[in-house]
């Protein structure tokens, strides 16, 4: 019997969604226990991740109910370790390539998209910062892209990491949210550009992205659009996913 695992999760988190989709990537028979951002549970804190982020694992140990989480289980957090843990726990599953040259550009293309790509997109709707530094990192990535096919080729947790960020950019920007005062029509602006000319392979790119299986079951496009629409009435509520 395979080690249990629970994912603790939020569903307007893009870092939980990536490891949602590693996970049903390699078929992992694992529980989900959504969190609530907001209000995290005494417990949570206390018993599976001390600073209180998500996503966070437990792994191993008894098969608990996810709110009664066992002292012998093993708990990890920061969704690219998750990501990197899921690789190496389901190595079939073939979420980095053997390829050590290819592994390292999987990586590089998620880091970029870590550290460059969620800061240009939250700063484009929260803080009302130039579109074009988000479209500038877009091009960065694009240009990574192969004339086909996903980041290395195959699959991997790079492909699963973006796919949660460009899935919940296409909700804030089809819906006009913001918290930056934007002009009515800067949404579809943005999307005439995005589905243009400048992003013919990014946008041929998500829709293959949106097109697996695993995206699919995983995404709750018209649940989501709600909810976001409901933080964007909520003071704060940005800052907390």
């Amino acid at each position: 019997m395979a080690d249990q695992i629970t994912l603790y999760t939020s569903p307007a988190s893009p870092y939980s969604h990536a490891v949602e989709i590693a996970l049903a990537e390699a078929g992992a028979n694992f529980k989900k226990y959504y969190i609530d951002a907001k209000n995290k549970p005494e417990w949570f804190v206390s018993k599976v991740n001390p600073v209180g982020q998500i996503p966070a694992i437990t792994y191993g140990g008894p098969d608990v109910p996810p709110d009664q989480p066992s002292p012998e289980s093993v708990k990890l957090r920061e969704s690219t370790v998750l990501l990197e843990f899921i690789t190496e726990l389901f190595p079939g599953a073939g979420l980095l390539p053997k390829d050590l040259v290819l592994r390292a550009k999987a990586r590089l293309f998620l880091e970029i998209s870590k550290s460059k790509l969620l800061p240009a997109w939250f700063g484009t709707f929260r803080k009302g910062e130039p579109i074009e530094n988000l479209f500038a990192i877009l091009e960065q990535l694009q240009a990574m892209l192969p004339p086909t096919g996903f980041v290395v080729g195959g699959y991997s947790i790079a492909d699963a990491y973006i796919a949660s960020i460009l899935s919940r950019a296409d909700i804030i920007f089809e819906n006009n949210l913001n918290a930056s005062g934007w002009p009515d029509d800067e949404g579809a602006r943005i999307l005439e550009t995005l589905r243009g000319p400048r992003f013919v392979r990014l946008a041929q790119y998500k829709q293959d992205l949106f097109e697996r299986p695993s995206f699919k079951s995983t995404f709750d496009k018209a649940a989501l659009t709600e909810k976001y629409k409901g933080y964007f009435g909520t003071p704060g509520a940005l800052q907390s996913y």
